[in-house]
């Protein structure tokens, strides 16, 4: 090696003409001898004889070099330059490898003119003897012209070749040599098997580690020795394509109990097996004895050069069957084709006399389909096919465009192996076969239906014969033989885009020729590389999702690299509880055991030690619950003393702490201590007393640095009479810092700014955002030429732009409605290697593909800047809430709280989540977020949305009472004004659910002072809905009836009745489909005294949701008994039988006018002189529900359903109650005058 000294000597401008070829020349004075960089010999430089993409020159340095820069330079004095090119390097001037910079571009940028020197420093120096330059682009008004330099320094290396026989090299280690705690074998590799041992070691009791490869892929394998070997542990597999026959860098590093295995640039790091750690090593065979066939370089172990010492016949190195120093290779020519102009034609081989055809050919590739080859068979006619489908070999024999023949062969061709393909046609029978295994058999199935077979092939083929006899692909370069287009012969230009896999997360990587995929399904993210969650990162923001409580997966850093944990999110409180369980929450008793101190018990979590306490540090508040139950236990002892339990809590396995729940970390007291209560004042806990009856410690643990608890130490438990029990519950956390973070830029020139964001491969931003501003920048961040960027760019679109050096790229999402409507939207953005992608709210994700061969590291320098930009224009006005940077959430409030024209927070978020609430719940504002108050809602829970429902018995009831209207005026905050700001009641809304098997049965009742009422019930016959309204005491009911019969069939049942004035409809909603039956009017007359015996049976069912305009009786008697004027009466049992039991309801809905009549109507007394107890009935008097309603409540006596506009009209002089007149309907579906007599029924 170099050593210390610079490694940028000129190679080329000393080299005789002889070291230098090209693919040809334009004359004489163009020879490729004259480009050498500022000389002017010749007619200045090379040029080709036609410029195209198929000409080379090629320079040859004598020995292996290493090269660190390249410059090139158009030919002097004239319009000829090249403007893009390719680097090829070779050991050999065969097996040519393209130079690629690390982030995969092929090519490298040129000249822009004849003279100026451009030089390509190379990030990484390359080491080969042969250097060939293949221009892409010329000066499109002139021709290709070069001269060229590289730079560098000798490179000097130690080589040995194996035969892959039982050729090999043993070291063993000398006697005195003392082991360090670190060893390193490091070595280079050539091979073109993809299989074979490079390195073996073996230890006491036959222990093992070898490096072998397998399928071209270096697997690191440890071995348990005995009588009978077991089969290999793999510890770690790296590398691809090892075998493309170019040097491969192999280091194997041992650290006290880990190893590091590196293969080329790309590192893994394994814990050695518990076994291995004390190994003691009798002897180190670094290779096999057998089965490694190629070249090795500069082994080296701990600094020792191996194969220097094998040179002079150290006697710790032996070397064994047939090794030479230096690298032998054979020579076989491949070729690259690498898309659709990619092909060769040659010239098939003279008819022999048999007819027979034979072909063969090794191929290598990643994709499914493509055709292989294709000839005439010139005796029978037609026209032989043979080609990959479903990665198997396929071929096929077309003549007047039908199929003649199909067979098919091999199987998964397209694992990036070397396969051979052999094609044989003698005697009229023709095989082929792959991998030298037989195929030939006519492939199953109807070969018409086949799929198209003509893809084009990409991949490599080399060993290319025809009647046996080898084709000379050199001469094909050189134009000599056959025709080709579009291929690189000479090379196989195969990668491996899985190896290192770009996939994140355990994302599966599969490939074909030009890209990659991952499949990401099982690991819980998503995206084109599985880099962002599927899932949310604390319950709150599930919550915010609408969701209720249940168990979730959470992932709290995103995208960043901890795993998703399931854990139990409860949003029945008004925080939302995350809770993670550990093995052990049950009250447990501790009796003493003979012999044993101390009793230690462990907790386990079911999440891992990184989720656990990256959700502990988000969360803003956590607690544990820690009880003690002792008797003759004690627990603490006093302040000064050693405690005789202790418990340890915090990160890791814990530390100790000396304090108990409910009382100050390190205090050594419990929660009595600190609150004077202790059952004996002169010690600090309950159980320190030290009494012989039960006694209990117990409390909150609320400091987050020392949770969770880890185990817990139980000392004072072994003296006779001691018994304890003790619970530690679950851990438990509210508050996601994170989501709520936020600030309010009030001015465009306003930002804040935080250091340079680092997502070189994979970047993915996200945050929540509302304004009332049209445009504005979001964030942005700069680099020398690179950015990124998102903005709103009008109100109805958000701009995701960023450059990792291909140039600008953008996209946009549009949305449907205004982004500036002072919602809360959230923007998610990423960008990886193959994709760049932004999605807005709910809708579709927009991406854009990233180029396949271009720059694709982002590299940024400037300060990230939010809510504005460097040049402190358009900045952004509004709110920015929880924006994280690749799974990091910035930390907005805190800069806020220093920077001029930004605010912390940001209030309001009604606007955006109150839609959450549900069944007339109100979103009520806190600091973070919202809480939906369910006061004047039937429902219950998080969102309004739990129905409230009671199994009820024949002797249940419960009764509502209604305050009187001069209390209510007197006590204002009983009820919400409107109840009762118009005094007339011009309609109701009434709503229930009902779960029954029973006919007849009443479910409501509403009876007034003066004996109207209400009913709603389920008829005996037919078992169907009937609402009877009886508005004036003198007249007979009105009867509504469903036409949806068998309602009493255990389903549950849905009612609503509304009533405007003299419209009425009642809703029957099934929670279970039922048709529509059509039934006859049955004139079943049911007095009130009929209704009272119905109601005295009693109602056995369920009911949910009572709702009565405002009120909610059901809840109240449910949720409130002890504030709410009911009264209940026998068993009342909560339950959930409200829930539906199908989301897909039958709905049938009708709409009636109750009668009119002309005639004067009944008294016209003022409403504040009715005043009575009136009362309702729902389910049965005295049987199930019972509301008693107060005339005074907007529903009076016998204006309960009158019209106000006719009440206005009356005429009240001398009408004395009995003698009012029939209550006047109007019938408007039926115009003739009914008699009042009679009653009315009407079918819903």
């Amino acid at each position: 090696h170099c050593g210390k000294m610079a490694c940028d000597s000129p190679l080329v401008s000393n080299l005789p003409p002889s070291s230098f070829r090209s693919s040809s020349q334009l004359s004489s004075s163009h020879a490729p001898g004259f480009a050498k960089l500022n000389r002017r010999e010749g007619a200045g430089g090379w040029s080709p004889l036609t410029s195209d993409r198929y000409q080379w020159l090629e320079v040859d340095l004598g020995e292996r070099t290493r090269i660190t820069a390249v410059a090139t330079q158009g030919r002097y004095g004239s319009s000829d330059w090249q403007t893009s090119y390719l680097l090829m390097f070779s050991d050999t001037g065969h097996n040519w490898k393209q130079y690629r910079q690390e982030d995969s571009r092929g090519f490298f940028p040129g000249n822009s003119n004849a003279d100026s020197v451009v030089q390509y420093k190379l990030q990484q120096p390359a080491i080969a003897r042969f250097l060939r330059l293949i221009p892409l682009d010329w000066n499109p008004s002139g021709r290709i012209g070069l001269r060229l330099e590289t730079y560098g320094c000798p490179y000097t290396s130690d080589v040995v070749s194996f035969d892959g026989g039982s050729s090999g090299l043993v070291f063993r280690f000398s006697p005195g040599l003392r082991r360090t705690s670190r060893e390193v074998v490091s070595l280079k590799f050539k091979t073109v098997r993809n299989a074979g041992t490079l390195l073996h070691a073996e230890g006491e009791g036959g222990l093992s580690l070898s490096l072998e490869l397998e399928r071209g892929k270096l697997q690191l394998l440890f071995r348990q020795g005995g009588t009978s070997p077991s089969e290999p542990r793999r510890l770690a597999s790296l590398g691809s394509l090892l075998d493309d026959q170019h040097w491969h860098h192999v280091v194997l590093e041992r650290r006290s109990s880990h190893l590091n295995l590196t293969v080329d640039k790309h590192t893994e790091r394994v814990q050695i097996p518990a076994e291995f750690n004390h190994w003691d090593i009798k002897q180190k065979p670094v290779i096999s004895k057998r089965s490694f066939h190629g070249c090795l370089e500069n082994l080296l172990y701990n600094g020792l050069n191996l194969l220097e010492r094998a040179k002079h016949n150290d006697q710790q190195v032996t070397l064994m069957g047939n090794v030479t120093f230096s690298c032998t290779e054979p020579v076989s020519v491949a070729v690259t084709f690498h898309g659709p102009q990619s092909f060769l034609q040659l010239p098939g081989a003279a008819a022999s006399s048999s007819g027979g055809v034979a072909v063969g050919l090794q191929l290598r590739t990643w994709n499914k389909a493509g055709l292989l080859l294709t000839f005439d068979l010139p005796q029978h006619g037609g026209v032989v096919w043979l080609y990959l489908s479903e990665a198997r070999l396929r071929l096929q024999i077309h003549k007047a465009g039908r199929v003649l023949l199909e067979l098919s062969a091999g199987s998964a061709l397209n694992d990036g192996q070397w396969h051979s393909v052999e094609l044989n046609s003698r005697g009229g029978r023709l095989t082929i076969a792959v991998d030298k295994g037989e195929g030939g058999c006519p492939a199953e199935g109807d070969s018409q239906g086949c799929r198209n077979p003509f893809n084009v092939f990409q991949g490599c083929m080399r060993l290319l014969t025809v009647e046996n006899q080898n084709v000379d692909l050199i001469m094909v370069q050189q134009k000599q033989l056959g025709n080709y287009s579009n291929l690189q012969i000479d090379m196989c230009g195969i990668i491996d885009r899985c190896s290192p896999s770009r996939c994140e997360h355990g994302g599966r990587c599969s490939q074909s020729w030009t890209v990659f995929h991952c499949n990401c399904s099982d690991s819980g993210y998503s995206g084109a590389t599985c880099h962002s969650s599927v899932y949310q990162q604390s319950c709150e923001a599930y919550k915010h999702n609408g969701n209720t409580s249940g168990h979730f997966y959470i992932d709290v850093d995103g995208s960043g690299p901890i795993k998703p944990q399931l854990v139990y999110c409860n949003m029945t409180e008004e925080n939302t509880w995350m809770v993670i369980q550990h093995n052990n929450t049950d009250l447990t008793r501790v009796r003493p055991s003979p012999g044993v101190n101390q009793h230690l018990v462990h907790f386990a979590y079911s999440t891992e030690e990184q989720q656990l306490s990256a959700a502990i540090s988000q969360s803003e508040h956590c607690e544990q619950e820690l009880f003690y139950h002792c008797r003759k236990s004690r627990l603490l002892n006093t302040p000064e003393g050693t405690p005789f339990s202790w418990w340890l809590g915090g990160p890791g396995s814990g530390r100790i702490q000396t304090y108990w729940g409910g009382a100050q970390p390190g205090s050594q007291q419990c929660a009595c201590g600190l609150q004077g209560d202790c059952v004996d004042p002169q010690h600090y806990c309950n159980c320190d007393a030290d009494r012989t009856e039960w006694a209990e410690d117990s409390g909150l643990l609320v400091h987050k640095e020392s949770l969770p608890v880890r185990s817990l130490v139980l000392g004072d438990i072994q003296r006779p009479g001691s018994e304890a029990a003790y619970r530690v519950g679950p851990l438990r956390c509210h508050g996601d810092k994170n989501f709520w973070n936020a600030a309010f830029f009030d001015k465009e020139t306003s930002y804040l700014h935080f250091p340079t964001f680092h997502g070189e491969l994979s970047a993915d931003i996200s945050f929540l955002f509302k304004t009332t501003a049209s445009s504005g920048v979001f964030l942005e961040n700069l680099g020398i030429k690179d950015f990124i960027r998102i903005e709103l760019s009008s109100s109805t679109q958000v701009l995701f732009s960023f450059d990792v050096g291909n140039g600008p790229l953008e996209v946009r999402v549009d949305s449907s409605i205004p982004l500036n409507d002072n919602r809360w939207h959230r923007v998610r953005a990423e960008r990886n290697v193959k994709e760049a992608s932004l999605r807005l709210d709910e809708l579709p994700a927009a991406t854009q593909e990233a180029p396949a061969d271009g720059h694709f590291h982002l590299q940024l320098n400037s300060q990230l800047f939010i809510g504005g930009t460097a040049s402190r224009q358009k900045g952004f006005r509004g709110c920015i809430r929880s924006l994280q940077l690749n799974g990091v959430t910035l930390d907005l409030e805190e800069r806020a709280k220093i920077t001029p024209g930004v605010r912390p927070g940001c209030p309001g978020h009604c606007s955006s989540y109150g839609s959450l609430c549900q069944n007339q719940g109100r979103c009520v504002e806190r600091a973070n977020g919202f809480q939906c108050d369910c006061g004047l809602s039937a429902y219950t829970g998080v969102f309004c949305h739990t129905e409230v429902s009671a199994i009820f018995k024949s002797g249940t009831s419960v009764s509502y009472t209604f305050k009187e209207p001069y209390e209510l005026i007197r006590n204002s905050s009983t009820l919400p004004s409107s109840i009762y700001s118009d005094m007339t009641l011009r309609g109701e809304n009434v709503s229930l659910s009902f779960r029954t098997n029973q006919s007849p049965a009443l479910l409501l009742y509403i009876s007034s002072y003066y004996r109207e009422y209400l009913a709603l019930l389920i008829n005996k016959h037919g078992e169907e809905l009937e609402v009877r309204y009886k508005l004036d005491s003198s007249r007979d009911a009105e009867v509504l009836r469903s036409r949806v019969r068998s309602l009493a069939n255990g389903q549950l049942h849905t009612v609503s009745i509304r009533r405007l004035t003299d419209s009425v409809s009642v809703q029957v909603t099934t929670h279970k489909h039922t048709p529509a039956v059509q039934c006859h009017s049955q004139h079943l007359l049911i007095s009130t005294d009929n209704l009272a015996r119905l109601a005295a049976l009693g109602f056995t069912g369920c009911l949910s949701v009572v709702h009565f305009n405002s009120i909610s009786p059901l809840k109240a008697a449910l949720l409130h008994p002890d504030t709410s004027p009911v009264v209940i009466t026998g068993p009342l049992v909560q339950s959930n039988c409200g829930s539906p039991a199908s989301a897909n309801p039958y709905a049938a809905e009708n709409t009636h006018h109750l009668s009119d009549q002309s005639g004067s109507v009944g008294s016209g007394q003022p409403l504040v002189n009715a005043i009575r107890t009136d009362s309702a009935l729902i389910g049965g008097v005295i049987a199930v529900v019972i509301f008693v309603l107060v005339t005074g409540l907007a529903i009076t006596a016998r204006f309960l359903y009158r019209r106000k506009e006719t009440y206005r009209n009356q005429d009240v002089k001398g009408v004395k109650q009995e003698d009012s007149p029939d209550f006047p309907f109007n019938n408007q579906t039926d115009s003739q005058t009914v008699s009042s007599e009679n009653r009315k029924e009407y079918f819903i």
